[in-house]
């Protein structure tokens, strides 16, 4: 059921009329254009408004190096964001200026950097891993044991369709993740049945959506173009469908979305707190468990390079300060007089 909000968006959508775009419209039409993902546009959108926000009463065709220098400067001195966060605001802003603005940026000089931090992953151990997947059911049950077993990130495993699924080789085929790259991570045998469950009832809400004239779901690039009924298709549908149609603010069509991130976030959130474990443990909490535990049991590290498909090896390399076998399994000195210590 379309909600008034919706309706009034498709009205105004689809009514024909010419639009100007402003400087945001035109940014997000050029995002499109170079398939970027929707988070992506959301996160550049964000960061460019704030920027407007920070010089009020300036016009976007006004704006210099000297504006963005400021802007980044005071996101790591007042703000105290961190390195990745300020990068990710200088990003937005380049591609404001190149693509939008249509300006040439020169070097940018005085900016104050925020300092990178080398942060180590946290990692469960397998004790933490079974107390926290034994207060998760259903469908989160099931994600979270794909997060683990195969190492995924949550959004690649929300945007697995039906035929990403290899059951008879064992594979799932991850498509278009980080930096746009496609990767098979293996299938866990104690996950077929689970699975094929899944995609039973995944099939049900298609052919629900198809009854009510429905059943659409968003193609990546132009495939919508040149397969026009592939989006109706079986095999193109999500693993991981959401229990309502909702409207694709790309197209402005009633589709049936991925299951929200939000959704597994708070699950795990919530299991974590019930199994005591005093840990700072998120969805990427599995991914990072799952390698850490491959190079535990002896999986060279270029295959876990490999599986978790880093571009570089040093990335990888940071599990390795976590490892069993690097010091944190080795026996504490403390130990050998522990007797002493006890008998006073």
């Amino acid at each position: 059921m379309v909600r008034k909000k919706e309706a009034v968006f498709l009205r105004h959508h689809n009514s024909g009329a010419p639009r100007k775009l402003g400087v945001l419209g035109t940014m997000r039409s050029r995002m499109r254009l170079r398939h970027m993902s929707f988070f992506t546009e959301k996160t550049y959108v964000y960061w460019v408004r704030c920027f407007f926000k920070f010089h009020p009463g300036i016009a976007a065709k006004d704006l210099e190096e000297v504006h963005i220098i400021q802007y980044l400067n005071y996101l790591a001195s007042d703000r105290k964001v961190a390195a990745a966060t300020q990068n990710q605001a200088l990003n937005a802003l380049v591609f404001l200026f190149k693509e939008v603005l249509q300006r040439t940026i020169k070097e940018f000089k005085g900016i104050t950097w925020a300092k990178k931090s080398k942060r180590l992953p946290v990692v469960l151990s397998i004790e933490e891993l079974k107390a926290v997947l034994c207060h998760l059911t259903g469908i989160q049950w099931l994600i979270a044991c794909l997060l683990y077993g195969t190492g995924m990130r949550l959004t690649e495993a929300l945007r697995l369709r039906v035929k990403d699924i290899d059951f008879q080789r064992n594979m799932i085929l991850v498509r278009d993740a980080k930096g746009q790259k496609d990767r098979v991570v293996q299938l866990p045998h104690v996950l077929q049945e689970p699975l094929a469950q899944q995609l039973k009832q995944a099939k049900q809400y298609h052919e629900i959506d198809l009854q009510d004239g429905f059943g659409c779901v968003s193609l990546p690039y132009a495939l919508q173009r040149k397969y026009p009924q592939a989006d109706k298709q079986w095999i193109w549908q999500y693993v991981f469908p959401s229990v309502r149609r909702s409207l694709d603010p790309l197209s402005g069509q009633i589709k049936r979305h991925h299951l929200y991130h939000s959704i597994m976030e708070d699950s795990v959130r919530l299991a974590v707190k019930k199994s005591g474990i005093q840990k700072r443990v998120t969805c990427h909490t599995f991914r990072h468990s799952y390698a850490t535990h491959l190079l535990d049991n002896g999986t060279d590290i270029r295959t876990v390079q490999v599986l978790l498909g880093h571009n570089d090896v040093k990335t990888t390399m940071l599990y390795t300060h976590v490892t069993a076998d690097k010091g944190v399994g080795t026996k504490s000195p403390l130990d050998a007089i522990a007797n002493a210590i006890r008998n006073g």
